[in-house]
């Protein structure tokens, strides 16, 4: 269908030459002009070849074209030439689409072809005039075709960089979301391991109930591990699973408590105070609260060295405030060692959500961790502080 139309313009250049000859050269170059929208379909598809067919057109209007109709030879054949702009419209596209050495040649055959003929069939004041138009023409279109071949690499550049930057960014999330799930379990079966093995053979009942509670760590951790590669591979796979998932939800501020629970078992009681007006959480506020919580009690079971911590939920007007204080080490524990990740995917989750956080030791001794998290106005159910 492509190459009919280029037949079509063919088939209209001659018509033109042919079955008008006392018509002037500017009504050839004009006729011309408007043909090579029949080129539209070569040109998308494969434009050099259209360039030639174009520049075959429009030489044979020059070409073709009879002088002795006119009183006034110089308007004719200045007028003729516009059927060359024809040309520079299909090399613009050229430029701005082909590669630069294919558009090189294009440009230098293109300006050949039309200061040859230029210098052939124009004569006196009109060569030099036909001469300059021709070369600004063909300027034109280039620089045309130039700035639409940089504005699409630009764009092409930016979506390159969006999408790397949503793949790192996806990295990083996966990266804290592992890091904050396993190190707490794996802290907690490690301390456990420790005491069964102290105590398996004095005081048998003892290193039962480590091994339960390594037990159970280890299921909630896997069970969790499985949640999130299942979603990996659900979002490979363009989420095409139609059934609900029978994995559990991501855990959030209500499941505290039973962190809490767990990490006493690892020796550290913990203390849960939660106050203000409860509200409705955004799973991403509900779930990054969760997790520095987690981390911070994480830290306190490594490296406190202390049997005891506080943490305190605030549901404030427009934020939620999160706490965990202990009464160890301070900062000699490693809280804020440069080697780990815990406290930098803190800072990232809580920078993710617009929010503030604080970790350091305190002066009164121990370690505290603090993070704000701004908070959606929604009426809630008042909780009362224990």
């Amino acid at each position: 269908m492509a190459w009919a139309g280029a037949a079509a313009y063919l088939l209209m250049t001659g018509l033109l030459v042919g079955g008008a000859p006392r018509a002037s050269g500017t009504v050839h170059g004009v006729g011309s002009l408007l043909a090579v929208s029949l080129l539209v379909g070569v040109v998308r598809r494969t434009p050099l070849p259209a360039l030639a067919v174009a520049l075959f057109g429009s030489t044979a209007v020059v070409v073709g074209t009879p002088s002795s109709v006119h009183a006034d030879l110089s308007v004719g054949y200045q007028g003729q030439f516009l059927s060359f702009l024809a040309v520079d419209l299909v090399l613009g596209f050229i430029v701005a689409t082909c590669a630069r050495r294919a558009s090189i040649v294009a440009v230098a055959v293109s300006l050949a072809v039309q200061l040859l003929v230029i210098g052939v069939f124009a004569h006196g004041d009109n060569l030099a005039v036909n001469v300059v138009i021709a070369l600004l023409a063909t300027a034109a279109s280039c620089t045309v075709g130039l700035l639409s071949r940089e504005r699409r690499e630009h764009a092409a550049a930016l979506r390159s960089r969006e999408v790397a930057e949503a793949v790192t960014a996806e990295r990083l999330r996966i990266a804290r979301e592992l890091h904050d799930m396993v190190a707490h379990s794996i802290g907690i079966i490690a301390i456990q391991a420790g005491v069964g093995s102290r105590v398996i053979r004095t005081q048998p009942a003892e290193a039962r109930e480590a091994l339960r509670t390594i037990e159970a760590t280890s299921r909630e951790t896997l069970s969790g591990l499985r949640r999130t590669l299942v979603s990996l591979r659900q979002a490979d796979l363009g989420a095409t699973v139609s059934e609900p998932s029978p994995l559990a939800p991501s855990p959030g501020l209500a499941d505290v408590e039973r962190l809490a629970a767990a990490t006493a078992e690892a020796g550290i009681r913990v203390d849960v105070r939660r106050s203000g007006e409860q509200r409705a959480l955004t799973a991403d506020v509900d779930l990054s609260a969760y997790r520095i919580v987690q981390e911070a009690l994480t830290n306190v079971v490594r490296h406190a060295g202390t049997g005891h911590c506080r943490v305190a939920i605030d549901y404030g007007n427009e934020e939620l405030s999160v706490e965990v204080v202990d009464d160890g080490r301070g900062a000699t524990a490693g809280h804020g060692s440069a080697r780990g990740f815990g406290i930098i995917g803190m800072r990232e989750r809580v920078a993710l959500l617009g929010g503030h956080l604080s970790a350091g030791p305190r002066a009164e001794g121990g370690f505290r961790v603090a993070a704000r998290l701004p908070l959606p106005a929604r009426a809630g159910v008042r909780v009362e502080a224990r």
